[in-house]
């Protein structure tokens, strides 16, 4: 199957396109054999054989092994750069408030909050006797501390706190104050913050991990992070584990927390080993690891019933892909161009070949996971080159000799950006073929990831593909992308910037839901993007342990305080 999807990368010529979409087709026909038999369920399938158990794994009686790529080294919560950086923080930091597996608002280190009627003012309670894991205590002044920093001048980590609109956050950042006002510690156990606009992201921007005052904060001054830098690689946290030692190319060491708020963890040990792709099966399969995850294929699957001594888990990413459009290109400025593109493309097609069962075509900027998902009444573009076709000669686009349309003397070229992945390649060869049929003529450029943002963020593109990033509130997958302040697209639509403000004015979710709704259908009316495809995720854990329950708003870190060797 790989060696199929491999062949796909190279340049197509007229007569290798036809033999690739042969090969793709085929590809297509095979998996749907393959995968129409038993699909794995979401969820948990459990372990078939324990006894099948790797006798390296036994000889671990204190000690839980999971997989990661390898980390940089900064091991900050609001530092890093790096993924796998965040998820070794995860083990080590703990939030202020977490999310359950829906994507849901839960306590963490917060006992409780209140919001005033007006949805401007939070009151944050914390847990009583709370400490770090030197067993100092966990108070309202670091978490003050922690939203401070974020509003520092020279900070430049991901975090964008600007987003809560904390008052006057913005002066502080510009030398205008010496503290940010709307942040107020009432005692020991109560910070209040005070926002100037609601916002219902705002409770996950503020409620983020909580750095010790007292030990980041030495000699803290606005616009020098220098001492605070120096700690990246001694990170002091509240989370189930202690950070103990770093050996590049190889683990991350940790012992239990015997601080944690929620009791020490049951496994003394646990330890993060670098795999990759090409090694990850091998080192689960001869129980080097006791958790990883793999690519949501039947192949993959497959392997991992075999071994008996699986928990095989599956569950839904919150990201989606898609390909977005130039609005500032005068072609596509016209919403029947739009369209036509979407109604031209065989997204089922594509989906089925790049994830051969585990994954569905994306018909709204939400993934299924979330409580914002729901498909009725918005358009699904249901693959229908006669509609495509229609659209495109009532815009004015006219076939001309050779296939391809013309208007004004100017023919319907586009081009593509895509980063090199699976996805785009097979993308590449669909597109192309369905595009051609309609009278557009596609010119995809292959370019690393970096050129790509940077020659979207110049408006030098007709077309790009790529996914969002984890999606843990519905308005973080439209305010980045559709409001008019995102002005990479040039998309510009008064109603949906009207909509995205009002679903992020509304705490309540079950009044936010109806905004969304009708924000998905105006969308699918005036479409910015061609939506892709929403995945699933794959990961497996040895039967020597329980209690892993990894979803996409956790990982693995969140099952962490429960995971335990099972005797």
């Amino acid at each position: 199957m790989s060696s199929l999807l491999n062949s796909l990368k190279t340049k197509p010529t007229r007569f290798t396109l036809a033999l690739k979409i042969a090969l793709l087709s085929s590809v297509v026909a095979f998996s749907s054999a393959s995968f129409a038999d038993e699909p794995l369920k979401e969820g948990i399938t459990p372990a078939t054989d324990a006894s099948q158990i790797p006798a390296a794994a036994k000889l671990r009686k204190d000690t839980v092994v999971a997989g990661i790529s390898e980390p940089q080294g900064i091991f900050n919560p609001y530092f890093f750069v790096n993924g796998w950086d965040e998820n070794v923080t995860n083990v080590i930091f703990s939030r202020l408030i977490d999310w359950d597996s829906h994507g849901n608002l839960v306590p963490g280190l917060a006992e409780s909050w209140s919001v005033s009627p007006d949805n401007k003012v939070y009151t944050i309670k914390l847990r009583p006797n709370l400490t770090f894991s030197d067993g100092s205590p966990l108070t309202a002044e670091d978490v003050a501390f922690t939203l401070t920093v974020l509003y520092d001048p020279k900070y430049d980590g991901d975090t964008d706190i600007t987003l809560a609109n904390i008052a006057g956050g913005a002066e502080y950042k510009a030398g205008k104050a010496d503290s940010v006002s709307g942040l107020k510690v009432i005692d020991p156990l109560t910070l209040q913050v005070t926002t100037t606009q609601p916002g219902a992201t705002t409770l996950a921007k503020i409620g983020g991990p909580v750095l010790s005052k007292a030990y980041y904060g030495k000699e803290y001054q606005r616009g020098n992070l220098d001492y605070l830098r120096t700690l990246h690689g001694k990170p002091l946290g509240n989370g189930p584990y202690v950070y103990e030692k770093y050996i590049p190319g190889q683990e991350i060491r940790f012992h239990a927390n015997t601080h944690f708020y929620r009791g020490t963890p049951p496994t003394p040990r646990f330890i993060y080993r670098v795999t990759n792709p090409s090694t990850n099966f091998q080192l689960f399969q001869t129980g080097e690891t006791d958790y990883d995850s793999f690519t949501s294929r039947p192949d993959d699957i497959e392997q991992l019933k075999m071994l008996g001594f699986a928990n095989i888990n599956l569950f839904g990413s919150s990201d989606y892909s898609k390909v977005e459009f130039n609005v500032r290109r005068p072609a596509l400025q016209d919403v029947k161009v739009r369209q036509a593109l979407i109604y031209g493309l065989d997204r089922q097609k594509l989906i089925d070949v790049v994830y051969q069962g585990y994954g569905k075509v994306a018909i709204e900027p939400i993934a299924p996971i979330s409580w914002a998902y729901n498909t009725d009444g918005v358009n699904p573009y249901k693959f229908d080159p006669a509609q495509a076709k229609k659209l495109l000669d009532e815009a004015g686009w006219k076939p001309g000799p050779d296939g391809i349309r013309v208007k004004d003397g100017k023919r319907l070229e586009l081009t593509l950006l895509v980063s090199k992945k699976v996805l785009n390649d097979a993308l590449i060869p669909i597109a192309k073929e369905n595009w051609q049929q309609i009278g557009v003529l596609l010119k995809p450029q292959v370019v690393d990831f970096n050129a790509l943002m940077a020659q979207r963020k110049a408006g030098n593109y007709d077309l790009a593909s790529f996914s969002t990033s984890t999606l843990n509130d519905p308005h973080d997958g439209v305010w980045d992308y559709y409001s008019t302040e995102a002005k990479e697209s040039g998309y510009n639509n008064p109603q949906v910037d009207k909509l995205i403000n009002e679903g992020n004015a509304v705490l309540d979710v079950e009044k936010r839901k109806p905004i969304y709704h009708q924000l998905y259908k105006v969308l699918a009316d005036d479409p910015p993007v061609i939506l892709l495809g929403y995945r699933e995720i794959l990961s497996a854990s040895s039967a020597r342990v329980s209690g892993f329950k990894p979803d996409i708003y956790n990982g693995l870190t969140g099952s962490l305080p429960d995971v335990k060797i099972v005797k």
